[in-house]
């Protein structure tokens, strides 16, 4: 029964646009259990980076679109 539940579940387009999970990346806690060393924490920061150089030039494209 919940195979046919999500299958007929149609995307609107407020779940296309939802941003939490991104900014919920930028702003967490730190977890104690996580490891951290070097290579990771660089990993995170280069994610960040690129994140924020996606949404900039998304809109940047938007705003040449519009006008």
């Amino acid at each position: 029964m919940e195979q046919q539940d999500t299958k007929s579940h149609k995307n609107t387009l407020k779940d296309y646009f939802a941003l939490g999970p991104v900014f919920g990346y930028f702003f967490r806690k730190k977890d104690p259990d996580r490891p951290s060393n070097f290579n990771i924490k660089m990993m995170h920061g280069i994610n960040k980076i690129s994140i924020l150089m996606f949404l900039v030039a998304l809109i940047i494209l938007i705003v040449r679109h519009i006008f």
